[in-house]
């Protein structure tokens, strides 16, 4: 039994990030296909390919870091590993807009910036309902 539950901590399967590959896929389609029916809209789309890409690999990082702890015999560690996805996913995005902010100049986009805190919210959302069904599946 113990090396099931190691084996399922390091990898932690397709099934179990499904949602957060699927949320990627339709935001990609979602911004592809606004980017070729709305070309005169104002909105820097290669600006929100950027941030769902950047949203979803942080996703990644900041889900194996709580699907590990939640399989941690001290209830803390799970507390504490949501804790640092919140501190994590804020500076990488203050960072990725301050940095956006200065790279481009008078080009700066907000409307672009805008729609990337919706593609946030939507990984957020996803990433919380996946945690929290995995987390009734185990009792915990």
């Amino acid at each position: 039994m113990q090396s099931t539950n190691k084996k399922n901590l390091m990898n932690p399967g397709y099934k179990v990030l499904l949602p957060l590959f699927t949320s990627f896929i339709i935001c990609t389609i979602l911004i592809f296909t606004a980017w070729i029916f709305l070309a005169g809209s104002g909105v820097d789309y290669a600006v929100l390919i950027g941030a769902n890409c950047l949203f979803f690999l942080v996703s990644l990082l900041v889900f194996r870091m709580q699907y590990r702890a939640m399989y941690n015999s001290n209830p803390n560690v799970f507390v504490r590993s949501v804790m640092t996805g919140m501190i994590i996913k804020v500076f990488v995005c203050l960072a990725a807009v301050v940095a956006y902010y200065f790279l481009s100049g008078k080009y700066f986009n907000k409307p672009a910036v805008y729609f990337s805190m919706i593609i946030y919210m939507i990984f957020l959302t996803v990433e919380v309902r996946a945690i929290m069904k995995l987390n009734k599946q185990k009792n915990a």
